[in-house]
This record gives structure tokens, sequence and C-alpha cells, in this order.
């Protein structure tokens, strides 16, 4: 689908925007994959950034695209078509006009989504026999028993396997219990209790994770390497890994990134968590059953979010 613009000062702005590369950047602000449909975090400095390059700013969202292929089901395509809108945002003139919180709350806005609702609203049928698989990669905790790691997939239905609770991911993307109460109905909702639960473990200092792992580097552009294996720690201190027989051992404080670069399948390989810095990345593989990425993932944003606020204070 497109939308097109009627205003010619508007076309003439964008088409700036295209020609000349040397005032033209394209941004993925988010830069990390959505595990449950919804948007994710994006820097707190894009306002300035746009700020300071002060060209116009058009945005390309796609729209079909998680649920052709969502991240926690193995790669596997289903038949779903993928459109995209281009929507000019602002203009050069606005953005030398408005303050870099104004043009940050704008775009953080327009970065606001939900495919499951999308799914819903449009009335996109997934009739795939194996459309929930993988999906306990996402919802790891059992709403009726809290137990988390015990959670497993087949077909088109999500089990816990301490309780026995079993739920049915529809062909118009609701989850519908099979016996008694459906906790919730929509996955986001289910990710978003998830979250709070961990944010509430970190402010009582319960969370930990310490987990064994594979361990891969990328130190250029050429390739990533295998370096050996080792051990991943993560509490309210941030993450410390350590390993290949005693020489390696990084610790990153949670106020070094927003998010965690997280993801499913990794290269074919495994579930993996990436932390580092500028000059070196750590892809950690868990080398232990059940599913802890996603909660590894919330846990860093969320104490992002909680050494800012006790920064401001």
């Amino acid at each position: 689908t497109k939308k097109f613009i009627s205003d010619a000062g508007l076309i003439k702005d964008m088409l700036y925007c295209i020609k000349e590369l040397k005032s033209t950047v394209v941004m993925y602000p988010e830069a990390s994959y959505s595990f449950d449909g919804t948007a994710t975090p994006i820097p707190e400095t894009i306002g300035r950034f746009v700020k300071m390059l002060g060209v116009p700013v058009v945005m390309i969202c796609t729209y079909g695209a998680f649920t052709r292929q969502p991240l926690y089901n193995c790669l596997r395509k289903r038949k779903v078509d993928v459109s995209a809108d281009m929507k000019y945002l602002l203009s050069a003139e606005q953005v030398k006009n408005m303050a870099a919180d104004e043009i940050q709350e704008m775009i953080e806005k327009e970065f606001s989504f939900d495919n499951f609702k999308w799914q819903q609203e449009n009335k996109i049928c997934i009739k795939e026999p194996e459309r929930a698989e993988g999906l306990n990669r996402v919802l790891y905790k059992c709403p009726k028993c809290k137990t988390e790691g015990k959670m497993v997939s087949k077909g088109t239905k999500l089990i816990c396997q301490e309780c026995g609770k079993e739920y049915e991911l529809t062909e118009n993307g609701y989850l519908r219990a099979t016996k008694g109460d459906t906790e919730f109905d929509h996955i986001p909702d289910w990710y978003r209790w998830q979250r709070e639960c961990v944010k509430e473990e970190i402010q009582k200092g319960t969370y930990l994770l310490d987990v064994p792992v594979d361990i891969c580097m990328m130190v250029n552009m050429k390739a990533i390497y295998r370096v050996g294996e080792g051990k991943l720690t993560h509490t309210s201190e941030g993450f410390h890994l350590t390993g290949c027989d005693g020489r390696l051992d990084y610790k990153q404080k949670p106020s070094a990134s927003y998010s965690l670069y997280s993801d499913y399948f990794w290269y074919e390989i495994g579930d993996v968590i990436c932390i580092g810095d500028a000059a070196k990345q750590y892809y950690c593989i868990p080398k232990v059953e059940g599913d802890i990425v996603a909660k590894t993932k919330l846990a860093a944003e969320e104490m992002f979010k909680l050494k800012k606020i006790s920064r401001k204070k």
C-alpha cells in the first residue's frame, strides 16, 4: 500500500532527502527485534540526532512482516502479504524550530505498534498448523502456577509442564485456554505481565541469571569467531562474562545500554544474548534447558530504566 502526499512542498522535501545522499541517513532506531510483536525501546538521543542533521524526516513502516515470520517461530514463513507506508513526519523547517525533546516524543509515538492487534483488526488468518511453535520462548512464565522455564509448545498449543495448563493460539492471533480461565488472550499483555514480574524481582534483589554459555566474538566486520565456553551472570550490578580458560573477564553495567540485543535460533545455532562495546561483541549461547533469553532482555531494559530514575533523584 502507498500513501501519496499531494502538497508540492512536502514532495520536494522528500525528494531532497532521497536524492541528496550526503544528507540522507537511513536509520533503524529500535536496533532490536520484537519478541512479542510490539515496539522495542529506541535511544533517547534520537531527537538530538535529528536536530543535529537538520533534514526532513520520512518514516517507512512495514505491515505484515512480523505476522509472516515472527522471530520465535524458527524462521518459518506464513502466507501473509507484506506492505509498507511512507509517511512524511517533519520538514527541515520544523526540525529547526522544534526542541529535541519534542522531536523525540513525536518519533517515539510513531514507533508505537502492535502486530497481533494489527492481525486481529485486519482479520489476517494464520492457518499454518505450527503457528504456536516456539512461542514458549516469548511466554516463558505460566500465569496460572507462576513457574518459569516449563512452558513448551507444539503445533497450535502452548502448555505448562508444571501445572498442565494449556492454551491454543487461534488463527486470528488470540490465545484461548483449552480448559478454565484464559488469563491473557493477547500475547503482548502476557509479555507485559512478565516484564512487571521481572521488575519486581529486580527491586526485591532476587533477580539472578547464572548460566554456562558457548561464546562467540565479533572484533571486526570479517566474521564472528567461536572462542570457547564460559559463564554469564546477570544481576542488578549488570552482566559479568567469564571463560575461555580464564582469559576472558568482561563486565557491563546496567547503564551501558537501554536494551539488549538477543535473538532466537541465531544463525540456526541457538538462542543468543549479546553484550559488548564498540571494540568487541560477545554472543553468548546458553547451555541450559528452559527459555531465559526473553527474561534477560526484559531485565536489562528494566534495570536501565531504574538506574535512570535513580540518577534523576
